[in-house]
């Protein structure tokens, strides 16, 4: 489980991407650009991830940051088939896009979510199945699109994986 209240836990930033996810409270944002609070802490100190465009980012730039490496030959996992759950905020005129992927150790990558555009100004809570086959490894990854404007953000917050992976 990632609440993001302190680092990103074993999370990582994906090194073929152009930008990063960051790690940032409500109380340092502009209007219009983010969720009011986090989801963990529901206070403007709370923290979450986030990306945004800026004058650095141009529409269509990826960020991407993936887990700690989560084994498929764990046979709980393989049996019930483990979840992930997330909350996630997408809010403004300017949305880009978010895409989930579940991504092997031999970098196949298989889609599990793709939203994009405004999703409204509130945490929605999201579980997704980690089906797959045989015994490889895999990671959850995270993209982030950047949007076509300024007002535009998506965020992350709590991140958890169910017990049986």
């Amino acid at each position: 489980h990632c609440n993001f209240e302190f680092d990103l836990c074993g999370w990582k930033q994906d090194e073929n991407d152009d930008f990063d996810w960051n790690l940032r409270t409500s109380s340092t944002t502009k209007m219009g650009t983010g969720p009011a609070t986090d989801h963990t802490l529901q206070e403007p100190s709370g923290h979450y991830i986030f990306i945004k465009s800026s004058f650095l980012q141009l529409p269509g730039q990826k960020a991407r940051i993936s887990s700690p490496v989560l084994s498929k030959r764990n046979k709980n996992c393989k049996v019930c088939g483990g979840v992930i759950l997330f909350y996630y905020h997408m809010y403004g005129a300017h949305i880009g896009s978010l895409i989930v992927y579940q991504r092997t150790t031999a970098k196949h990558e298989r889609i599990l979510l793709n939203l994009t555009g405004n999703q409204g100004n509130f945490w929605q809570r999201k579980a997704l199945i980690l089906a797959g086959d045989g015994d490889e490894d895999f990671q959850v990854v995270f993209e982030g699109i950047a949007g076509t404007g300024p007002r535009d953000g998506i965020a992350l917050d709590d991140l958890t994986f169910s017990r049986e992976c």
